[in-house]
């Protein structure tokens, strides 16, 4: 889980370099993580990382800032 929240930070740092705002950026490596999961063939797993994807931009900024304080 680590390394796929660490390669959607790096998808996400990319976007935003190309002119992407930070929100569409999250929006897109959300698609990404959502197609990632699509492809696990244990449902349990699957769902459980689709549970994964359902946060808000609003809701994923409130907890990076959590972090920083």
């Amino acid at each position: 889980m680590l390394r796929l929240a660490s390669l959607i930070a790096s998808a996400a740092l990319g976007l935003s370099v190309a002119g992407c705002t930070g929100q569409q950026a999250y929006s897109a490596g959300q698609t990404w993580q959502r197609n990632a999961c699509s492809r696990l063939v244990e449902q349990t797993e699957r769902e459980r990382c689709l549970s994964n994807t359902n946060m808000t931009y609003e809701d994923y900024r409130r907890q990076v800032e959590a972090k920083r304080d």
